[in-house]
């Protein structure tokens, strides 16, 4: 898996360690890597983002040869760290499992184009909740494609699961909100709407989406991307968050994807973590997403050894530790979204912080809203 990744990172890397650090030279080992990751689809800004970081760090250093591959290794380790953390983790059984103590149901929309397993993925989760003890009940909101629902059903029958579905042409909102209605009424946990595999290109149907969301007022709506489509999954990931805001996305293909980019991409563009993977075309075909075995498959290191050295450091012939800045000079909202920190303000009418400790309080519990599933008050 993630050859092209490896490869690009690998060889950044070994380009470092073979040259003077000049700006020119690190112009050129950064095109270098800008083009290779291109070709393992990771995101224009998340490549700027990559190369900035990396500059920043090494203009007008002076490097030991010996330290430098191990350096940048380490560097970029770091920042896909940062990356992924930066999105959160969710853990939706115990968002679920919260829900149900309320006695609603738990409200998933799962979106994504045409062709990218989305359908199948819904009946995977599916299963997952079932095996765990919930009920549930699917929503057959896909009324454009030719066959879906006669899709849905068959994996409802399979999983003996309900399923709410009215004829080809209704209004996917109206079905969804039957769902919602069925599943209140017979106590059901957790509600699944399947919409259209809409391209995201087509306004028309992206209000569609919009106004199932608006509707059914879901607790969580899924992104599914295929790995191997690289940038284009990338683009439609952007382009539903503009539509509908997501709060996680599932990978399908991930067995087979060689280049990567797609995971890191899409957090990065979203602000919202992978929550899951696809491993093949079972029900029970599906892992939870864990970034340090997307490092391990990345970098060809063991968990302990991606850990950061702090002793690994470049410098100046006369070296002087970088000083820590101090509380009050960090901005505790780096890695929150705007959209998000606005979102949160509205919902929850915040007015904006006066001084430095309102604002990491304010921070804490945005980021503590963005991991439970930017739940409603």
């Amino acid at each position: 898996m993630f050859d092209n990744l490896k490869k690009a990172f690998s060889d950044v890397s070994k380009g470092f360690s073979e040259k003077e650090l000049k700006e020119k030279d690190i112009e050129d080992i950064l095109f270098q890597l800008e083009i290779n990751l291109l070709e393992s689809d990771v995101a224009t800004e998340v490549i700027d983002s990559i190369k900035d970081s990396l500059k920043e760090k090494l203009v007008g250093t002076k490097v030991e040869k010996k330290t430098i591959e191990s350096f940048i290794k380490k560097s970029l380790i770091q920042y896909i760290h940062e990356t992924f953390d930066s999105a959160g983790s969710i853990d939706l059984i115990s968002n679920i499992k919260g829900k149900k103590e309320s006695g609603e149901p738990y409200i998933i929309v799962f979106v994504g184009i045409n062709g990218t397993g989305k359908t199948t993925t819904l009946a995977k989760i599916a299963n997952m909740l079932k095996n765990s003890k919930f009920s549930v009940v699917i929503a057959a909101a896909d009324t454009y494609r030719a066959g879906a629902i006669e899709q849905l059903r068959e994996h409802a029958n399979r999983l003996n699961l309900k399923i709410i579905a009215q004829n080809y042409g209704s209004d996917p909102a109206a079905v969804a909100k039957d769902a919602v209605l069925y599943a209140k009424s017979h106590k059901i946990d957790c509600v699944l709407v399947d919409t259209a595999g809409r391209m995201q290109t087509s306004a028309n149907l992206m209000e569609q989406i919009e106004k199932i969301t608006k509707v059914v007022q879901p607790d969580f709506k899924i992104f599914v991307g295929d790995s191997l489509a690289g940038n284009d999954t990338v683009n439609q990931a952007r382009e539903f968050h503009n539509h509908v805001t997501l709060n996680g996305s599932i990978l399908t293909k991930s067995d087979a994807d060689a280049r990567g980019g797609a995971a890191l991409s899409i957090v990065k563009v979203t602000s919202t973590p992978v929550i899951y993977v696809g491993t093949g075309q079972e029900y029970d075909d599906i892992i939870s997403f864990n970034k340090n075995t997307f490092l391990e498959n990345v970098f060809e290191e063991n968990e302990n050894e991606l850990e950061l050295d702090s002793t690994i450091s470049l410098s100046e012939p006369t070296p002087e530790p970088e000083p820590t800045p101090a509380p009050d000079e960090s901005d505790p909202f780096d890695g929150i979204d705007t959209d998000d920190i606005n979102e949160y303000a509205d919902l929850f009418d915040v007015p904006p912080p006066e001084n430095d400790k309102q604002a990491n309080e304010l921070a804490k519990k945005i980021k503590k809203w963005i991991s439970d599933g930017r739940p409603n008050p």
